[in-house]
Formats: structure tokens, sequence, C-alpha cells
């Protein structure tokens, strides 16, 4: 069942409430002069919502009519893979990507061995819960120039990469701010993503593009560009940089609560013809302090006012 509903701007807040009475259908909203929108691209990481178990996010994102789902770590452990795989299956939850793997850096060539074997699970499980993709965070290590860290993740990338292929599961290569560069990730801008791409030359391979992490980038539109003739943007994160922000890790905002102009990325990377979903993922200590099924009821009208 489709039900449609016309909002104006003021009419935004009142979504609020007409979502907790449309539970369980399809819902579009037409917004006064503009073209509909609706929920069915929209998926949540489950790191969005940090204090819910997988159960709890499962039940929580499917009320708010929300059917995709990115899956961290840290909600599969206390059930395993398996099991996993079966509560996602059984709610019909179309599931993105399992995050994360990566963090091929390390000075010691057994760590760096360490590092593949545990990226080999990774796999593994994403295969086990449905995942489309294993989301990389690449690494980075006090100690090891980036030219060398670079070399680390091309290596460890192009040890798993069979893996990944007989799993027909993909390997997304997600670019983190410069912020992070000493010691989370050597890959910070989609240029840098695109040379491994290129590299190893893998349809298994490609790019996930968060707007955190590359929005200040002035070469982002030649890259998305780039991306979509090469076949390698795998995946679109949405949220928003606060002004000011209080913490590099976990004050993200909504959408429309910052300064990147979301809008404008998604336009460029919508004329690739990516076609996925978008994804919702952030990191909020504010966010995880509050009511989580009042919270994604925000996320929701976040994502149709501003994404």
């Amino acid at each position: 069942m489709l039900t449609t509903i016309g909002l104006n701007n003021r009419g935004n807040r009142w979504f609020l409430f007409a979502s907790r009475l449309l539970h369980g259908l399809k819902t579009r909203v037409t917004f006064m002069n503009a073209r509909p929108l609706d929920l069915s691209r929209c998926a949540i990481h489950t790191q969005t919502t940090k204090p819910w178990s997988l159960a709890q996010c499962i039940e929580g994102y499917g009320r708010a009519g929300i059917r995709g789902i990115s899956v961290w770590r840290d909600v599969i452990e206390p059930v395993g893979a398996e099991q996993a795989g079966k509560m996602l299956r059984d709610a019909g939850m179309q599931v993105p990507a399992l995050v994360r793997g990566g963090f091929f850096v390390a000075q010691d060539a057994m760590a760096r061995r360490s590092a593949i074997d545990v990226n080999l699970r990774r796999i593994d499980e994403a295969s086990a819960i449905g995942a489309q993709m294993v989301v990389l965070v690449c690494g980075a290590a006090p100690g090891v120039a980036l030219p060398e860290a670079r070399k680390h993740v091309t290596e460890g990338i192009a040890a798993v990469l069979p893996r990944a292929r007989s799993a027909g599961v993909k390997l997304a290569i997600e670019p983190l701010h410069p912020m992070y560069a000493a010691d989370r990730s050597c890959i910070n801008r989609m240029a840098e993503a695109r040379l491994v791409c290129e590299q190893l030359a893998d349809p298994m391979l490609g790019i996930a593009v968060d707007v955190y992490h590359v929005w200040w980038d002035p070469d982002l539109q030649n890259e998305i560009e780039l991306a979509g003739r090469q076949k390698t943007l795998f995946a679109f994160h949405v949220c928003d940089w606060r002004v000011p922000t209080r913490d590099l890790l976990t004050d993200r905002g909504l959408m429309g609560e910052g300064c990147i102009d979301i809008r404008t990325i998604r336009s460029w990377v919508d004329k690739t013809g990516f076609d996925g979903p978008i994804e919702i993922e952030v990191f909020s200590q504010d966010y995880w302090s509050m009511d989580q099924n009042e919270y994604v009821a925000r996320i929701a009208e976040a994502f149709l006012s501003h994404s």
C-alpha cells in the first residue's frame, strides 16, 4: 500500500507524528513543489544507533519504514554471523555492508599478515549476513611513512581479493578525513583510493564515498565522475559536519545540521548512475544519549529533507 502525504515546509514537523501512524506502510512523502521522496533507498549503520543491539536495530528501523541496514561488527559478536544473517533475512532487511575491515598498515610483517587473516574472516562474515560489501578503513601507523603505508594497503587488499571474489563480496575503500592520517587511514582522498583500484583493477574493488570525510576535497566532483566511469562507486554515506565541531569523532550531525552541501554532492553521485542505498552514518554522543526511537524518526525526517 502506498500512502502519499502532501507537506509544505511547516509540515515537516508533523512527519514525525505521521510516521508513527503509518508503521508497516511504504510511505512516500510529497513536498509541495518538489519531487516525491521515499525511504526505499535509506539505510542506517548500526553504529548510528549505538545503544541498540542488532535485534533492536532491525525492529526499530523496520518500524520506521527503513529496510536498509549496514551492520557493524559489535552487534554481530553477541549472536554470531550465522544467527545475525538469519535475523536479517527473516526480517527482510537489505544489507549494503559489513563494517569494517582494513587496518592493513603495520611496521611488523607478522602484524600485517595477521591483518590479512582478520580481513579474510570479515569477508566470510559479510557473506554469512548477506552483505554486499565490506567497508575498508585501510589503516595507518605512526612511524610508517604514508607512501609506504599505501603500499601495505595495496598488498593487503590484493591478498584478500581472491576470497572476496569467491564469496561474491565486494570490497569498498573508504577514504577518511586527513585528521585520521596518522593512525587510522593513509587513504584520505578519493584520488588515493582510485589509485589502489586502478593498480589492482578488480571489479570486486571500489570506493565508499562518505561526505563527512571528503566534502572538503576540491577534486571531489571530478573523482566522483571518474569513479562512475570506472564503475568503482560502490557506496554513498551521508551525515553532516557541525560548526563548531565539539569532537572530531563523536559529534557528527544529521543531514541539514552542518555545513556539508549534501544535495550537491548527491547530484554528482546520481549523475554517475549510482542507484544504491544512501547510508546514514552518524557518530554522536548527543544522539546516542536520547531515546533511539525518537532518533530514528529524526533520521528519517533528515533523510527526506536534506539528502
